[in-house]
């Protein structure tokens, strides 16, 4: 059993450097990638509030495939370059999208989304996966979430 003090409402750096070492406390010792996304994916949902999806993206052959997640069912396969997290995939660059509706090529998986965060997990220089949030917020996120999510996906990058 895991038991982590995170605490909803307070600042959002406290909170993302709580959610980061509750994330490497969850993966610590564990060799299977799959299991560290889908523990990761269940805190990012269970202590960020306003969000109607969060999970990731894997980058098999060239192409994103659906990671573990935590909201309603999503698009499996996304091509590089396509929508936000083909984007971020691509680009290998975070993705801060107010209103999901004015982004270009955007995808929408689940009609309820309004705004998007997709941070790009890099190791050894190469994009492995993506960490996807979606809210039904607009402007959701801001740049404290971009760099809280950032710094999960540095701590993460070796055990997924």
């Amino acid at each position: 059993m895991y038991a982590f003090t995170l605490t909803p409402g307070q600042p959002k750096p406290a909170l993302y450097r709580d959610l980061v070492e509750a994330a490497l406390a969850i993966t610590q010792d564990e060799p299977d990638g799959v299991a560290n996304m889908a523990n990761c994916a269940a805190l990012l949902s269970e202590y960020l509030p306003d969000l109607n999806w969060a999970g990731f993206y894997r980058m098999v052959e060239g192409v994103l495939v659906l990671g573990p997640f935590a909201g309603k069912p999503a698009c499996i396969r996304i091509a590089l370059g396509h929508g936000v997290c083909g984007t971020a995939a691509a680009t290998g660059e975070t993705q801060l999208v107010p209103d999901v509706h004015a982004f270009p090529g955007h995808i929408a998986c689940d009609a309820a989304s309004r705004s998007e965060l997709v941070v790009p997990v890099h190791r050894n220089g190469a994009v492995i996966a993506v960490i996807d949030l979606d809210s039904p917020l607009p402007a959701r996120f801001d740049a404290d979430d971009a760099a809280g999510i950032e710094a999960l996906a540095q701590a993460l990058s070796g055990r997924i």
